[in-house]
């Protein structure tokens, strides 16, 4: 049995199912300048507080998961990545804090409010400049990170963040279609179809710019007729598009927001096709940075039985929380 292989497709589903659930609430937090009504921000912090914590568990089991069946791997990213890395956990820090000032301030709402900005923006900004850190490559000598303190700062690592910010913000108002009523509804739909195609351009761009630059993904998605297979995904990524859209005109409530998580997961299998089978991109291989098999094993064991209590307690929590929010009917009330 290959372990290495199953526990890639495990952090690989950790780290997508922390995109899908705490993208829409960072989302939330980025879309506040575009709705300065108080009651607004109430209901759309209500939204998000009974779950947003819970989300989080994600990225800890995908980090977790990443050190200790791939400590090579992680032995590389993390000098790689340190700066964005620390900013990614300063600013869900801020966001955290912010949750509960918020709720019990009385006069210096605002300035949570924007420690809930910024934290969220600094986060998803972070994240999205770690993947283009990613695809554009991490120099690695004598299996250890041979690059410089700002090799992850470049144009295309930018343009990656602002597109992962653009994406959480599409998540977060599709959330808000399926969440609020009235005008902040209304208002969503708007937000969300915009953000709906700048996130279409910004996962076109990429997926051109990268083959053009990086000749191992050229030839893995362009070496014919063994690469037909994979344009399966961007007939795909059409449908879900066009899907998403008229989702949005038609002013349905639910469908937007799983249609958003199509763009993700549709673009998410696109970006493991490109680098499989390395862990970082060009240098180490998922077999070279895996843990001993007896090791692999052992963890295993332990996943089988937290992974469906994980999904079981996210799957009951959204359960319970169902339905629309109001101002004031909050979990913090």
């Amino acid at each position: 049995m290959d372990y290495a292989l199953i526990w890639a497709i495990l952090v690989a589903v950790a780290v997508f199912a922390y995109v899908a659930l705490d993208g829409f609430d960072l989302g939330v937090a980025m879309l506040f300048p575009w709705f300065k009504k108080e009651e607004d921000r109430d209901i759309m912090m209500n939204s998000v507080a009974p779950v947003w914590d819970g989300n989080e568990t994600w990225l800890v089991l995908g980090g977790g998961g990443l050190l200790a069946v791939f400590p090579l791997a992680y032995s590389v990213l993390m000098p790689a990545l340190y700066m964005p890395v620390i900013a990614m956990l300063l600013g869900l820090i801020f966001r955290g804090v912010a949750f509960e000032y918020r709720f019990k301030t009385r006069t210096n709402k605002h300035w949570w409010d924007l420690s809930f900005i910024i934290g969220s923006l600094v986060a998803a900004l972070s994240q999205g400049i770690m993947l283009g850190a990613m695809l554009q490559g991490i120099k690695v000598v004598d299996r250890a990170y041979a690059g410089g303190w700002f090799d992850w700062l470049t144009w295309f690592t930018l343009f990656c963040g602002i597109a992962v910010v653009i994406g959480y913000m599409l998540l977060g108002a599709t959330w808000l279609v399926m969440k609020a009523e009235g005008e902040l509804q209304r208002r969503s739909y708007g937000l969300a179809f915009k953000f709906a195609l700048g996130l279409v351009a910004c996962i076109a761009f990429v997926s051109l710019y990268l083959p053009w630059r990086d000749s191992y993904i050229a030839e893995r998605w362009f070496s014919f007729p063994a690469s037909i297979w994979l344009w399966v995904l961007p007939v795909v990524l059409a449908v879900v598009t066009i899907g998403l859209l008229r989702s949005l005109k038609q002013r349905q409530q639910g469908r937007p927001y799983l249609w958003s998580l199509g763009l993700f997961l549709v673009s998410f299998l696109g970006f493991a096709i490109s680098i499989f089978p390395y862990l970082v991109p060009r240098a180490i291989t998922i077999w070279q940075a895996a843990a001993p098999d007896n090791s692999l094993k052992f963890l295993l064991v332990g996943a089988v039985f937290l992974l469906p209590i994980i999904f079981a307690y996210t799957g009951y929590t959204y359960w319970v929380f169902r339905g629309k929010v109001r101002a004031d009917a909050g979990y913090h009330d």
